[in-house]
């Protein structure tokens, strides 16, 4: 049952109307994968790739469930593949909204690996990812906000504000790093 006073709106993040409050559970998704042999590189695991193609994908749809406008990925802070996938396991991935800016918001995914013979689940991977809300004429829109409920939800919550301090500072470096690489071809 939901809380109504944590819901000052129904409005999306594209109107003109007071910005929604939502909770955290309201972004969350699964996605559930089967690992094929085809999917596994030479050492036997899951390619980190294709990983990475289902961290972005499901981090994408916890974004828009957020704000309901089209979102367009940022950044991703980092992938920490912490455990193997092998071939017969299946993957479980989990994503939500842990915390936002005016426009942007951060994504957790989890990664669970399951031994669908034996039942034993790992976390395989996580990874943060920033998102941000574009409307109409590709511009910045604001999102929002929201409120975790269970202990995983705020401790993400809680943390954020450090993490986003750290993009920040990247991202600073990265555009001062930019300014020393060409465009050149290099046979030229």
């Amino acid at each position: 049952m939901k809380n109504n006073h944590l819901h000052p709106s129904t409005a999306t993040a594209g109107s003109s109307e007071p910005v929604a409050t939502k909770y955290v559970r309201e972004t969350r998704c699964f996605k559930t994968a089967r690992v094929f042999p085809t999917d596994v590189n030479n050492h036997n695991t899951l390619f980190g790739g294709k990983l990475m193609s289902y961290i972005d994908d499901i981090a994408s749809i916890a974004a828009s469930k957020l704000c309901r406008v089209d979102t367009v990925t940022a950044s991703t802070d980092s992938v920490d593949f912490l455990y193997p996938i092998n071939p017969s396991d299946s993957v479980t991935l989990e994503s939500f909204v842990t915390w936002t800016g005016r426009s942007s918001m951060e994504v957790f995914v989890k990664v669970i690996r399951e031994d669908l013979k034996s039942g034993e689940r790992n976390i395989a991977a996580t990874a943060f990812l920033t998102f941000v809300a574009i409307g109409e004429g590709k511009r910045k829109v604001q999102v929002p906000t929201v409120v975790p409920e269970t202990e995983e939800e705020r401790k993400l919550h809680e943390t954020a504000p450090s993490r986003a301090a750290m993009r920040r500072q990247r991202r600073e470096e990265s555009k001062e790093f930019a300014d020393y690489l060409t465009t050149d071809y290099p046979w030229e």
